[in-house]
């Protein structure tokens, strides 16, 4: 029998956490509530929880700020943000901090659910409102660009986007520095960018890596 996914959700929004808690339960996890970021950091202290559920911004608190403190009370626990705010800033703060993903509140109870899923497996889950008006063209230029990457430099890529530094990310990818330094160097130029943070919010705000790797050339 698979073991019960253990969550605590953070959110001083009593009907939508209610509503949430009822759904979540019925979909066979173990749900803790909280109203406020001491109660959830208290919580994920006391239960170590599987994964901890945090809108982003509640009891007064920009809750990102705190992701490094609610790891620290739980090591082993996954952070998810729950957000109607999809700014890139906020999603990269939030993945810097070691939070497993970013998801809006607009998303349906199938995509939290997967979103769970995906961070419990380890991966790390963005899922916000895809660019639109103004943006739309900005975001099909930004896909032409990501069509050029090879797959090694969209792997890259997604490595940035995790926060990874050059040594890490060769260890990752059981190449040496250079060669990562080489990838990272070719995946700017092609994007148009000029630092590592600057193309991990590209990434982020026009949904690169989504959908695997479409590289055109080798």
């Amino acid at each position: 029998m698979t073991a019960v996914t253990s969550l605590v959700v953070g959110d001083d929004h009593k009907v939508f956490l209610d509503a949430l808690a009822v759904v979540l339960a019925q979909h066979g996890y173990t749900v803790t509530v909280t109203h406020t970021v001491p109660g959830t950091i208290s919580a994920m202290s006391e239960q170590q929880p599987d994964l901890c559920l945090i809108d982003r911004h509640f009891g007064g608190e920009d809750s990102v700020a705190t992701i490094e403190e609610m790891i620290a009370a739980s090591p082993g626990t996954k952070v998810l943000v729950l957000s109607a705010d999809p700014d890139t800033e906020g999603i990269l703060a939030a993945l810097r901090a070691g939070a497993s993903g970013y998801l809006h509140k607009t998303r349906g109870v199938t995509a939290l659910t997967a979103a769970i899923s995906r961070a419990l497996r380890g991966e790390v889950v963005v899922d916000v409102p895809k660019a639109q008006g103004r943006r739309v063209r900005a975001a099909d230029d930004a896909q032409r660009l990501a069509s050029f990457l090879t797959g090694r430099e969209r792997q890259c890529l997604a490595l940035l986007v995790e926060g990874l530094d050059t040594a890490a990310m060769a260890r990752k990818l059981g190449v040496s520095r250079a060669t990562v330094r080489t990838h990272v160097q070719a995946l700017l130029t092609k994007l148009g960018v000029h630092s590592r943070l600057e193309a991990a919010s590209f990434a982020v705000r026009y949904r690169l890596l989504e959908g695997g790797p479409r590289a055109v050339h080798g």
